[in-house]
């Protein structure tokens, strides 16, 4: 009788873990979303949703994460978008959800689309309660989500190791998805080791707030590389960027009315451009829409010709040059013209030995692997 018991309770137990195995690789957890891997779209609208590496996610249409909801993509993740899905196929973030994405440099999140061409699908999208002197509850232009408010430490989670690839699909000439973009998040979110793709807008593109971003790489993206605008006030740390066809980098106030508070205030740091034959028509830097305070240090560019773009009518971008508002430094030139045009500006610096994104122009070390 002893024998047979504890025969028993062994099978019992075994199966008892087995069932647990197999929830925790199956399924969210405390949340009625149910996950389809082969149909992967909807609204999670509560609890914790976390995915499985093991699973290839197809991305048949809008996944949403309402406020106080949770989504974990662990390390390894590939999520696919179906082809012709356009518009239609995105991930949104609003207000008060959080995202985790939790890749590492050998095992990378991976967001892609079965059709590899730029403007595939629509891209992550993530809103947050940071200040934009776009005002407060506004509405993305894409993904419908609400963004802005008055919380500039804001958390929408963590997002480690994630690579985008043929993002930017097109509504209209004048609304379309970027890569990764950042409504009005705040500095409590961790936003490193991110890359954008053949993306066919902008690569990494932030709306106000203030998080530090750290480890960007935008490659052969549609438009610029990195934007940023509407009162965006935190920081870019390490940047490669190759592949340029309009601006490397865009900083921008206000579209509406350069002057509006509070300005763009921001510090962008050691970064690569690399023009690479894609036209880079909007120089390495546009200073744009009222421009801002910001200061531009330890930069390599390779095969780039125009320096700055500054539209001698944006009187308001014109007046903060004037006041010393733009500051330039640190900057090393290759390929490029040894007098460069800097759209009237009276830059004076000279080539200083700037390292960039920490390689020269060739990629930086932290780039390896992971980003394309």
């Amino acid at each position: 009788m002893k024998i047979k018991s504890l025969f028993t309770l062994t099978l019992t137990s075994m199966f008892m873990l087995n069932c647990s195995i197999d929830d925790e690789n199956a399924t969210p957890s405390n949340s009625s979303f149910e996950i389809n891997p082969s149909n992967f779209q909807g609204i999670i609208q509560t609890g914790t949703v976390s995915l499985n590496p093991s699973i290839n996610y197809k991305l048949t249409g809008a996944l949403v994460v309402k406020e106080g909801a949770t989504l974990n993509i662990p390390a390894g993740t590939t999520i696919t978008a179906a082809a012709g899905t356009g518009t239609t196929a995105y991930i949104g973030v609003e207000r008060g959800a959080i995202i985790n994405i939790s890749g590492t440099n050998s095992n990378p999140v991976i967001m892609t689309a079965d059709t590899k061409s730029p403007g595939a699908w629509g891209g992550l999208a993530i809103a947050g309660y940071g200040i934009t002197n776009a005002g407060i509850d506004v509405t993305s232009e894409v993904g419908d989500l609400i963004y802005g408010g008055t919380d500039n430490s804001d958390s929408s989670g963590s997002i480690t190791f994630l690579r985008v690839e043929y993002t930017g699909a097109t509504f209209t000439n004048e609304k379309e998805f970027n890569g990764v973009t950042l409504f009005g998040v705040g500095s409590g979110t961790i936003f490193k080791n991110v890359s954008s793709v053949n993306g066919g807008d902008d690569g990494i593109e932030f709306f106000g707030g203030a998080v530090d971003a750290e480890n960007l790489v935008s490659i052969n993206s549609g438009d610029d590389s990195i934007d940023f605008a509407d009162g965006f006030t935190g920081s870019i740390t390490n940047a490669y960027i190759k592949g340029i066809t309009k601006a490397g980098i865009e900083g921008s106030n206000n579209g509406d009315d350069g002057s509006l508070e509070p300005v763009t205030t921001a510090t962008i740091s050691n970064v690569t451009m690399i023009a690479d034959g894609l036209g880079n028509s909007e120089g390495a830097i546009y200073f744009k829409e009222g421009g801002g305070n910001l200061n531009y240090k330890n930069f390599v560019v390779d095969g780039i010709s125009l320096g700055m773009k500054i539209k001698s009518t944006d009187d308001i971008a014109q007046e903060r040059l004037a006041s010393g508002s733009l500051v330039i430094e640190e900057f090393n030139y290759i390929n490029a013209p040894t007098e460069w045009d800097w759209g009237g500006y009276n830059y004076t610096g000279t080539n200083t030995g700037a390292t960039g994104a920490g390689n020269g122009a060739n990629a930086p070390n932290w780039a390896a692997g992971w980003s394309e």
